[in-house]
């Protein structure tokens, strides 16, 4: 038998078997009479166990392993330990807010506390237009290069990311969130096993030793040349976290699908010790290995040094622990996405009394296609990839600042937020392409306190409202 036969059958049989454990979790399960719930929030039914896991492997995936290991570097572990803080937020500023507004969407948030239905579909079209032209090709592409790579196949990368598209559609269709979270934490189980195994079998190639590593590249303390200062973790890092962790509909609508607030804390601070404790020799030490034995080499670091170290049987596991990897994360965008243009979007202005289950099906569908129609742009042009990037990165901190503006204070016309967030975008891109006077994370903090000020003066001076902090923003 061949060595990459092997790898197959220890593939499709892991794969198979984690589908199979995914079925059985979730079939019987009685079907809620709020048809949004059920496929977006799984009737409130997660236990803490599988928020944890859903929001830990929803973010994992093949851009932190392979891309974060790229970097060859330790100072990239700073960006799992400030995750930890976003997490933290989440789970004590965010997470009260949307239990007590009882939201199914993050930005229902905003037209609760905004009293204005348009700004709550003007930022799920912002995060969907990120979502669906950036983040679903961009995990497509990446998860069949790997694949492709890995088993030394000649399948078209386009073969493969329709394999992984139609999967993942099948989970975020038939299952809905449900079937979603539990598919991640059985897949993070195996992918972090996997990968603390190579982080182990790494560092034992090297006898354990790393003299002869530059100390930059084992430092924690970036200075200003490094791509990671120490002083932006003063500033504009904690906002970025804030946003992702806290305002992001992929990543929150795992904890805002338990049975309480309680039980969601309960999974977010799980997924936060693993992110404070696991995840960080994950995405680091590979690469630091890598650099010692290979030199630089970037990107090929993580995929290198795994098939160097693992033996031919636990690679087809490892290409198991990717794929979950990459599947994962697809379906709970798919997911998320569904959700915001469902009920932020579809329900506001088209038809209220939608079969959500059709259109859930329907609209996957949509989202699928456009991801596989960009895959091949994708695998042709670096720049439109970094430069799209960018582009969603003028959209973060302007969304964040309507939700600090709706919590923080009373009576501002959501005509006023949205001003800010074109004026935050605009701005931002003056820093990026016209004058950048300083690192890109500390731009992005002065963007958002630029956003929060042009929201409030807005308010203050069209619209004639008196500025006033909100005595409680859960009210």
């Amino acid at each position: 038998m061949s060595e990459q036969t092997i790898q197959l059958i220890v593939f499709f049989g892991i794969t198979a078997l984690i589908a199979f454990a995914t079925y059985l979790k979730c079939v019987g399960h009685s079907r809620s009479g709020d048809s949004n719930k059920e496929y977006f929030l799984a009737s409130g039914g997660l236990s803490w166990v599988f928020v944890a896991g859903s929001i830990t492997l929803t973010n994992l995936s093949t851009d932190q392993l392979i891309g974060m290991n790229g970097n060859q570097m330790a100072l990239l572990a700073w960006w799992e330990f400030a995750a930890v803080i976003g997490l933290f937020i989440l789970a004590k500023v965010f997470l009260p807010v949307y239990y007590k507004h009882n939201c199914t969407t993050t930005t229902e948030l905003l037209e609760k506390r905004y009293g204005d239905k348009n700004i709550r579909a003007v930022i799920a079209a912002l995060f969907l237009f990120g979502n669906i032209f950036i983040f679903l090709p961009s995990v497509l592409y990446g998860g069949s290069l790997f694949m492709k790579s890995l088993f030394n196949t000649d399948l078209p990368l386009i073969t493969l990311a329709t394999f992984f598209g139609i999967i993942g559609a099948c989970y975020a269709v038939f299952g809905g969130l449900r079937a979603v979270a539990v598919s991640d934490t059985y897949s993070g189980i195996l992918l972090i096993g996997m990968g603390l195994l190579i982080v182990y079998l790494a560092v034992a190639a090297i006898n354990f030793d790393f003299s002869g590593i530059p100390v930059e590249r084992l430092t924690l303390i970036g200075d200003d040349d490094s791509p990671l200062p120490w002083h932006v973790l003063l500033t504009g890092m904690i906002f970025i976290q804030t946003f992702y962790w806290g305002t992001n509909q992929t990543i929150t609508q795992r904890a805002m699908a338990a049975p309480n607030v309680k039980e969601a804390q309960k999974g977010v601070f799980a997924a936060a010790a693993i992110r404070l404790l696991i995840v960080p020799p994950m995405i680091v030490i590979p690469g630091i290995v890598s650099y010692k034995l290979y030199g630089d080499i970037g990107d090929a670091a993580y995929g290198t040094l795994a098939g160097d170290i693992l033996p031919v049987w636990l690679s087809g596991a490892f290409a198991a622990a990717i794929a979950a990897a990459v599947l994962t994360t697809f379906n709970s965008i798919l997911n998320s996405s569904a959700a915001l243009y469902c009920c932020d979007i579809h329900e506001k202005y088209i038809n209220k009394d939608v079969n959500v289950g059709k259109l859930n099906a329907i609209i996957t569908g949509i989202f699928v296609i456009i991801a596989l129609a960009l895959v091949p742009v994708y695998a042709t042009a670096d720049s439109i990839i970094n430069l799209v990037q960018e582009l969603f990165g003028l959209l973060s901190m302007p969304i964040l600042s309507t939700f600090i503006v709706g919590l923080l204070f009373k009576d501002v016309d959501a005509r006023a937020a949205i001003t800010a967030v074109i004026f935050g975008t605009l701005l931002y891109a003056f820093f990026v392409f016209v004058w950048a006077p300083f690192h890109y994370i500390h731009m992005m903090c002065i963007t958002l306190f630029s956003c929060v000020g042009m929201a409030l003066l807005v308010n203050r001076i069209i619209f004639g409202n008196k500025i006033s902090m909100a005595h409680n923003a859960t009210a």
